[in-house]
């Protein structure tokens, strides 16, 4: 029944999720309870005070008083206190207190520090007597004094270690000799920490690294592991020993072996396969050149991602994709500082972790659609990586040292140039790859779609045939694309229909007299194997020991692609819809690839406004106020009126002009000579010629400037079958990108004014018609 008094200076706590204080007392004095006077709500009693307040103010006599036990019981303190580790703060300061303090207030102060049990801790306080309580107090320090002795002894002596431990845990190992078990658990996690300062001392990192990591491991090594940063330079350093700082694969530069494997793994993009095989002879000539940044520009599906793979598997190093497409926080590229809880290396530093070498292919994937945020821009991170002057010494928030990345290969890979930073787009060596043409699309589908295909629904060439004609109506009337996704979706549109008619032809086996097989008509598809249901159904009763079905193999041809694909998505619609004045076909050019564009004017009674509908930009409309100013000065010369028969176009003629489709979004200055075509068609009441496309920029006096995406344009109008293409003069130099068999097929007109695009683009020319000059009298 004796307690406490204490004065309390704090109460911190909170109610959530549930109450919880914590209280910071001043102890006064021991009090004794006479007699309970009330529990609730809170326990009052009447108490009686053992031990005077005033008592230590009288030191001399105490000291007289109590003589030898005061004198042992400093002697032991101060035993104890200097075992302990002197550059510990909160030891320096009870050594000071036993200096300052009455000797009469130590035996309270020291027991609270070392191990006692509590059943211990209550004998003391009930130890109202000084005498009394330096004699309990005195066995608990001479056997707190025991226990440390016998701790070093047990220990393996370390450097600076023995100090460290007893001074942490000096409270845990006073009543016995410590456990095994936690003995054990304390070896090995200083056996990794030596292992691990091994492993730092032993790897080839840098100077600047090296110096950093062994600070690191001299703070690992005086931190308790049970500090939350314990954990997080542990992480460090091992990331530290684990990067390839000096590791690396070597290059196969066989230029024979190399070409080999391009052109296996990808048919055409001839310029990729020359900048790859430059490179490598290069190195040949020049052991330590510095990785080239690659930028493949150029429409989904053509190929720029796995042509990244057939480059690291051509030079033998190790390959490593990072998808950057939505990436808005620049810290996934330089990582997160270390003061960061769940702080992370950046995808560079990680990439090169993960594949362990310091020159390995990295494929930056879609590096034209990162965004910004709060978080920073990612593009202007990338600048520090993607300079060959600075990424020797690229420094990751995370590790804060520099780490060489010259020798890693970048490639990047983009749908357009347009939305890429003009500082990042500086760095990179741009390489275009444009679409494919019909031609390489039938040779890829037959090299590497078909087989893929083949192989991934279980199939042989030996149950399914398809011809080149079949492949070409596909790429023709199914899909219309730059790249091959579309056409290897077909593909495997056709192979899942197949699968079905095998396996349904294999149970046919099991039960040959079953009828109606003339349901499977769709798919035979050589007219000269057409045989009734009758014979049909006589021929698989026949065959029923056959492996595979009577059918076999099944050859696709138009019929098949209807029954299976359904009825073809385009049509080449080009000459129906140029039926009637006021319409003309342009060429545009779009991430995906080129377009032909058709552009539809047509005219009424009005105030002479312009309408312009087909979700156009601000380049497109400037550009249709062009051409209708220029059609307006030029009314004359070439006798174009409006329905009244006035040279003013737009007088009391209102004039719209629509860009199909209208959900699709354009801009651009290219098609102006369009514009001007069409609105000559539409005044002089002239068809355009059904074959002729077009694309160039105009001037408000009649030139033709040169555009871009020439060699786009022109696949996307033979795709569509046109015949004639009107370019700009100065984009003559363009068509030597085109392959020879799509010139072949085409006529390109050079235009340097609009005076030679309207007469090729009418039939009979557009020529200017004289005028008679008429004599007006005076009188």
């Amino acid at each position: 029944r004796i307690g406490t008094a204490a004065l309390a200076v704090q109460v911190v706590g909170s109610n959530w999720p549930k109450p919880h204080y914590t209280l910071l007392v001043t102890g006064l004095c021991r009090f004794q309870i006479l007699q309970l006077l009330k529990e609730k709500p809170y326990p009052v009693a009447e108490v009686e005070q053992l031990d005077r307040l005033e008592q230590f103010t009288n030191q001399h006599k105490s000291e007289e008083e109590l003589g030898e036990l005061s004198e042992q019981f400093y002697k032991y303190a101060v035993q104890l206190v200097e075992m302990l580790d002197m550059s510990v703060p909160a030891v320096a300061k009870l050594r000071r207190l036993l200096d300052n303090l009455p000797r009469e207030a130590l035996p309270d102060i020291l027991t609270s520090i070392i191990r006692t049990s509590n059943q211990e801790k209550l004998q003391i306080l009930d130890a109202v007597r000084l005498e009394e309580r330096f004699k309990v107090t005195i066995p608990l320090l001479v056997r707190q004094i025991e226990g440390l002795k016998l701790l070093q002894k047990t220990r393996k002596p370390k450097q600076d270690d023995d100090k460290r431990v007893v001074s942490i845990r000096p409270n845990r190992r006073s009543n016995h000799i410590p456990s095994t078990t936690e003995d054990e658990e304390e070896e090995e996690d200083h056996d990794d920490v030596v292992m691990l300062e091994k492993k730092i001392r032993t790897s080839s990192m840098s100077e600047q690294a090296l110096k950093v990591c062994l600070k690191e491991i001299k703070r690992l090594k005086k931190m308790p592991q049970s500090m939350p940063e314990y954990a997080l330079t542990r992480n460090y350093l091992e990331l530290m020993v684990e990067l390839p700082w000096n590791k690396s694969t070597k290059d196969r530069l066989e230029i024979r072996a190399a070409r080999i494997v391009l052109d296996n793994d990808h048919y055409a993009m001839e310029k990729l396969k020359k900048r790859v095989l430059e490179y490598l002879a290069v190195r040949q000539l020049k052991n330590n050149l510095k990785g080239p940044i690659l930028c493949f520009v150029g429409p989904p599906g053509v190929g720029k991602t796995s042509v990244g793979r057939s480059i690291a598997k051509t030079l033998g190093r190790e390959f490593h994709r990072i998808a950057l497409g939505g990436v808005c926080d620049q810290s996934d590229i330089r990582g997160h500082r270390r003061t960061y809880v769940g702080s992370m290396p950046g995808r560079i530093i990680n990439g090169l972790k993960t594949v362990g070498v310091n020159n390995p292919v990295f494929l930056l994937d879609e590096v034209d659609k990162l965004a910004k945020s709060l978080q920073g821009d990612p593009a202007a991170a990338l600048l520090e990586v993607l300079d060959p002057e600075q990424n020797h010494s690229f420094t990751d928030h995370y590790l804060n040292v520099a780490f060489d990345l010259s020798q890693v290969l970048f490639i990047a890979t983009a749908n357009t140039t347009a939305t890429i930073p003009p500082a990042l787009l500086d760095r990179m060596e741009v390489i275009q790859v444009p679409g494919y043409t019909q031609e390489e699309k039938i040779e890829i589908a037959h090299r590497h779609l078909i087989p893929k295909q083949l192989e991934q629904h279980g199939l042989t060439p030996q149950q399914i045939q398809i011809p080149q004609v079949t492949t070409l109506d596909i790429i023709t009337r199914y899909t219309r694309e730059a790249g091959v996704r579309s056409l290897d979706r077909k593909l495997g549109a056709i192979c899942r229909a197949v699968a079905v008619k095998v396996a349904e032809g294999q149970h046919k086996e099991a039960k040959p007299d079953r009828a109606e097989v003339g349901e499977e008509d769709f798919l035979l598809l050589d007219c000269k194997e057409h045989v009734t249901e009758d014979a049909k159904s006589e021929s698989i009763s026949d065959t029923a020991d056959l492996a595979l079905p009577p059918e076999m193999p099944i050859l696709i041809d138009f019929h098949a692609l209807k029954d299976i694909l359904g009825p073809p998505m385009y049509e080449m619609e080009v000459s129906e819809r140029l039926n009637q004045p006021g319409v003309a076909i342009g060429l545009a050019w779009t991430p995906l690839g080129g377009e032909i564009m058709f552009v539809e004017a047509s005219r009424m009674d009005g105030e002479g406004q312009l309408t312009l509908t087909g979700q156009l930009g601000d380049v497109m409309k400037e550009s249709a106020h062009l051409a209708i100013s220029w059609l307006r000065s030029n009314a004359k010369r070439y006798q174009l009126t409006n329905a009244s028969g006035s040279f003013d176009l737009l007088d009391n003629t209102d004039i719209h002009l629509h860009f199909p489709a209208g959900a699709v979004t354009k801009d651009g200055p290219s098609a102006g000579v369009t514009i001007v075509t069409c609105l000559a068609s539409l005044f002089s009441g002239r068809l355009v010629c059904s074959d002729v496309a077009m694309t160039g920029e105009i001037t408000l006096r009649g030139l033709v400037l040169p555009v871009g995406g020439i060699k786009d344009k022109v696949l996307a109008a033979h795709r569509a079958g046109l015949k004639r293409i009107i370019i700009p003069q100065r984009n003559e130099k363009d068509l030597e990108e085109i392959p020879m068999n799509v010139r072949q097929d085409l006529t390109f007109v050079m235009a340097s004014c609009l005076d030679g695009v309207l007469n090729a683009a009418f039939d009979g020319g557009f020529a200017v018609k004289p005028t008679v000059e008429r004599l007006n009298s005076k009188l």
